[in-house]
């Protein structure tokens, strides 16, 4: 059986459920599930909620992933990799060259 297969037959499933619960019912309704569902938990008025942990110390960014630092006159862009711009600082393309 396919997804689409398998999802039919789940809503063909709910409509004859829905169709006997109104056929039950004398004026045709829908009635209500047996059993009532339960409410989120709430707090009680005047509790305090427990304090956040503070977040860890973040570590100093590692070297780059071409092994060499950028130099002052390098672009410096980083990607989502990790990797930095090899253009010089200011280039006009529009992209980047990461080494």
């Amino acid at each position: 059986m396919s997804k689409m297969d398998n999802l039919r037959a789940l809503r063909e499933a709910r409509y004859e459920q829905d169709r006997a619960a109104r056929a039950g019912s004398a004026d045709g309704a829908v009635r209500a599930p047996a059993e009532p569902r339960t409410a989120r938990p709430t707090a009680a008025p005047g509790a305090v909620a427990p304090a956040r942990k503070k977040p860890a110390a973040r570590k100093p960014a590692a070297e780059p992933a071409g092994g060499a630092a950028p130099s002052e006159s390098a672009c410096g862009h980083r990607a989502i990799s990790g990797r930095t711009c090899t253009r010089p600082l200011g280039h006009a393309e529009k992209n980047h060259r990461y080494s």
